[in-house]
């Protein structure tokens, strides 16, 4: 039986070869980017950069790395579900050796998302530009799935604008970097809670099991947690799991009733306009108006409209009456109100959706 909610230490390729397939809804993975650093780097002042030396993040070759790439992400295809989804982030060192190996192995890219940093490294040696964004890509596991993509969600979050592929978030730094016993990070790539909120709202539902195969730091468990949603996280590391553990342990999460996002339209139950016919809330000859006084129509029993040189549905008779190609009839036309004011039939449409529910 699959034991969700718990940091799994060891190998990612045997962890996830392991779990039973079809296992995660969402897969979010920050691998090894291959920095492939040569040397220490110093500021102008001969200070020591603190940067990302690790030992999990060397590797012999690119084909030692394309080698790792292409097992640990044959892995994750396994255990993700049909109607998942992943996301890959990296930076300019590995995204694009990985997103090779995504599309060999099968994989759909729905977008490459940049993460564009407020507050980046700078260019210390002055030879280069200023590395300020990081790359995610986010895809399914074949081109015609279906997947969820709460845009509305989105949308919402973003002040009712679209949400663009380029998203601007500050690294991770002040009190939300986490420090070990000697006062250092305890994690030198850890991620910023605000991105992997982006991403869980954006491609998840409550309930939902987000699979982390580099944990790390544990800031997918973290967002998971507070977000109502199930994790399992692989770390190969001890002290790494350790730190992740006591991070989610200290996690509240989030009322069930603000777990909820902003259903998209599409997902809404279908209401014909001739249900609200049918249940009287618009009875036959009831006359609607619409924007302009001359803009007038009829409804009839059979849930058409006619007006005075055409008849048929709500979306045809508005476009006709201003000329156009198409109009959404449930925005476009209005009822009066008892007291005389006029309201649009889409909030008769929304009634009925709301006794479906």
């Amino acid at each position: 039986m699959l034991k969700l909610d718990q940091v799994i230490e060891g190998d990612c390729i045997a962890a996830m070869n392991a779990l039973p397939e079809g296992s995660a809804d969402l897969i979010f993975a920050d691998p090894p980017y291959n920095m492939q650093l040569r040397g220490e780097l110093r500021r102008p002042d001969q200070s020591k950069v603190d940067a990302v030396d690790d030992h999990w993040d060397q590797f012999g070759s690119f084909a030692d790395y394309d080698r790792f790439t292409h097992d640990w992400l044959a892995a994750a295809r396994r255990v993700l579900k049909d109607s998942g989804t992943i996301w890959v982030i990296g930076s300019y060192h590995n995204i694009f050796r990985v997103g090779a190996t995504m599309q060999d192995l099968g994989f759909w890219i729905l977008n490459d998302v940049v993460w564009r940093k407020t507050n980046p490294m700078p260019n210390f040696k002055g030879r280069r530009f200023t590395n300020a964004h990081e790359t995610l890509i986010w895809a399914t596991k074949t081109a015609k799935q279906q997947y969820t993509f709460n845009y509305e969600a989105m949308k919402a979050l973003n002040d009712e604008l679209q949400m663009r592929s380029d998203w601007t978030l500050p690294i991770c730094s002040g009190h939300e970097r986490l420090k070990d016993a000697a006062g250092q990070k305890a994690h030198s790539t850890q991620k910023p809670e605000a991105l992997l909120h982006r991403v869980v709202v954006a491609s998840t539902k409550p309930g939902d099991v987000i699979l982390d195969p580099f944990f790390g730091s544990g800031t997918t468990g973290a967002v998971a947690k507070r977000l109502g949603r199930h994790f399992i996280g692989i770390e190969r590391e001890h002290a790494y799991a350790q730190v992740a553990r006591e991070r989610i342990a200290a996690i509240m999460p989030a009322d069930s009733d603000a777990l909820e996002t902003t259903k998209s339209k599409r997902a809404e139950p279908r209401i014909p306009f001739g249900w609200v016919v049918e249940r009287g809330l618009l009875p036959p000859g009831t006359v609607l108006h619409g924007a302009r006084k001359n803009q007038r129509a009829k409804v009839r029993a059979d849930g058409t409209l006619v007006c005075a040189d055409a008849t048929g549905s709500i979306h045809r008779i508005g476009a006709h009456v201003q000329g156009l190609d198409a109009c959404n009839g449930w925005t476009f036309w209005q009822f009066e109100l008892p007291g005389g004011a006029l309201a649009p039939i889409d909030v008769l449409r929304q009634r009925l959706r709301a006794e479906l529910v």
